[in-house]
């Protein structure tokens, strides 16, 4: 009796107990739940690789709360359900966006609440199909980064296509002869160049012939204008003593005039055996010219003749004789 009264008050007091630590975790659980507020995220662009029941939720660089629950959804098959429980004092509006971040030595990931401006009004609608208010899924910089690369493959991959479709057989052989082309293009270019430069050599050599001959066309206008200098003091002179003589008396402005008459006259025909000396010089220069010609052709068929001794002696062989022509 004695061992069976012992088993009771032990059964007893372990009842009591566990009765107890239940009565204590429930009364935590309440006293905790109240300091959070839990919500809902359905993911379907972001990855989740490395996102555990547990993980950190931060605002900001700051922990406010963690990954309670996540599940596959049973309406859309790359949905995945994510419950976080965030403490109360977080500002969860409706325009905040959960953003999935990975740490890329570990492979840890988190989510991150990102709300952008203007802030909107807190986040207490539950949707329909929902028991918890849904935060809105985000685009991570990573994910748009790459994005920007896949796409930027995927041109490269178009360029890459469209660069083997040029280098085909037919297109090759069109370039070959395209190459060809250029090549006699600059070659031609390059002698006409050439050419052009053996010209502008030669344009260069009459522009400083041109330039000589200006010169000494101005040396000309320069004695020309000293004569003319010369003849202008002479003219002053004379009319200072033309105003003399005029003062004397009207005798010496008839002379005067006379005079001039005459000079007049002298000029005149200076000028005409200037001119008439101008065109002897010229007909003579011409006939030089013509006598040096014929000269020279003389000279040149008495060099012919020179050439051949044997032709010169004897007279021409029947190969050099023209048509019509007979040897004497």
């Amino acid at each position: 009796m004695e061992a069976e009264a012992r088993y009771t008050y032990v059964g007893a007091t372990v009842l009591v107990l566990v009765a107890a630590l239940v009565a204590a975790l429930v009364w935590l659980k309440n006293v905790g739940g109240n300091d959070f507020a839990r919500y809902a995220i359905h993911f379907e662009r972001q990855a989740l690789d490395g996102l555990e029941i547990g993980a950190d939720v931060t605002l900001r660089g700051i922990k406010v709360g963690r990954v309670a629950d996540y599940a596959l959804s049973d309406v859309r098959f790359n949905r995945v359900r994510v419950e976080v429980r965030v403490d109360r004092r977080t500002p969860v509006l409706s325009n905040t966006e959960a953003v999935v971040t990975r740490n890329f030595v570990t492979g840890i990931a988190g989510i991150a609440l990102v709300t952008r401006e203007p802030p909107g009004t807190p986040l207490t609608q539950v949707p329909d199909g929902e028991n918890l208010p849904v935060i809105a899924e985000g685009r991570s910089d990573l994910d748009e980064i790459t994005g920007r690369v896949n796409k930027v493959g995927d041109t490269a991959a178009a360029v890459l296509n469209n660069l083997n479709l040029l280098l085909g057989p037919d297109n090759r052989a069109a370039i070959r002869a395209t190459i060809d082309s250029l090549h006699e293009l600059t070659t031609g270019l390059n002698r006409r160049l050439a050419a052009l430069d053996r010209t502008l050599e030669r344009v260069g050599t009459g522009a400083q012939e041109v330039g000589q001959a200006a010169q000494r066309l101005g040396h000309s206008g320069e004695r020309v204008a000293a004569v003319f200098e010369r003849d202008g003091e002479r003219l002053d002179r004379t009319l200072a003593e033309a105003e003399l003589t005029l003062r004397d008396a009207r005798h010496a402005l008839q002379q005067l005039a006379s005079t001039g008459s005459a000079l007049q006259q002298q000029v005149a025909s200076t000028g005409r055996r200037l001119e008439t000396t101008a065109a002897g010089i010229d007909d003579q220069l011409g006939a030089a010219v013509l006598e040096l010609r014929l000269s020279i052709e003389s000279a040149t068929r008495v060099i012919d003749r020179l050439r051949d001794p044997r032709a010169a002696l004897l007279g021409p062989a029947k190969t050099q004789l023209g048509p019509g022509e007979a040897r004497p």
